[in-house]
């Protein structure tokens, strides 16, 4: 079986490193490993993993159709971490839309530490 490098830019392969967090084998111990391998989720179109690392207070904005759906109608290309903190990451997402026009989705994260689990709170966007 042919190894991949890792989506979320790691010179790690997939199975190594964001894969085991998307299956539920591992947990991410930081907020920077849990943003990454949500992109991975994305490249990869895991939407269950990216709804179940939302925070609880936050999912009901969130469907499994429309995550699902922004996963798939993009291609993937590359994740650039801009800054990060203990639970906070800057970082900008470069993909290819629907009419295949590169595009560039830069936010500014929140992470939350829950009973020994990071999630996703919310983020800020930038233009």
């Amino acid at each position: 079986m042919t190894k991949i490098k890792c989506y979320c830019g790691s010179p790690k392969n997939f199975d190594e490193c964001c894969e085991p967090f998307i299956n539920g084998t591992e947990k991410a111990p930081t907020a920077l490993e849990l943003m990454r391998s949500r992109y991975s989720a994305y490249a990869t179109h895991a939407a269950d993993y990216l709804l179940a690392t939302t925070h609880i207070s936050e999912r009901k904005y969130y469907s499994k159709s429309e995550i699902l759906n922004w996963a798939t109608s993009n291609k993937w290309l590359q994740l650039e971490i801009v800054a990060a903190t203990e639970n906070t990451v800057e970082f900008k997402a470069y993909f290819l839309d629907n009419k295949l026009q590169k595009q560039i989705h830069h936010e500014f994260s929140t992470f939350k530490l829950e009973n020994g689990s990071w999630f996703y709170v919310d983020g800020k966007f930038f233009d």
